[in-house]
Formats: structure tokens, sequence, C-alpha cells
């Protein structure tokens, strides 16, 4: 099964995507893991290495997906 993560920190638009995102993603395709980098804030370094600028995001497989913009990784680790 295909690995998605949807990296967020817990703002309104990052709990409102999480929400669509949970929605609509085929999950008979993916497994799906939500982290809330405002509590798991030692998964910053994993998020920035993926590729991930600003949350929230969605990484499947190599491509991340910005949604929308809630804080840039500044914003998240400061």
């Amino acid at each position: 099964m295909n690995k998605a993560t949807f990296y967020h920190a817990g703002c309104p638009v990052c709990l409102n995507a999480e929400s669509r995102i949970t929605e609509i993603v085929d999950r008979s395709k993916y497994d799906v893991e939500i982290v809330h980098l405002g509590e798991q804030r030692g998964r910053i370094a994993e998020a920035e290495a993926a590729g991930v600028k600003s949350v929230p995001a969605l990484k499947l497989g190599n491509d991340v997906l910005h949604i929308n913009f809630g804080a840039s990784m500044a914003d998240v680790k400061g």
C-alpha cells in the first residue's frame, strides 16, 4: 500500500484541510498518516527533508502537495 503523510500545525486552515483530506484520499490505495508538527516537533526536520515548505501539506510518494497556506515551516519552528 502507498503511504501518504499529511503534515499540519493545528491552525484553522490546517484542521480544515485535514478534515477534507481524510474524506477524499482513497484509503484502499493509501495508508494515511496525520502528523501534527505542533505536537510532534521532532518530525519537523523529516517534513523539511521531504520537501515541505509550508503547512498544510500532503506527501504522496515523492510528491509534496502544498494545500492552501496555513504557516511557513519557519513559523512552525518558531
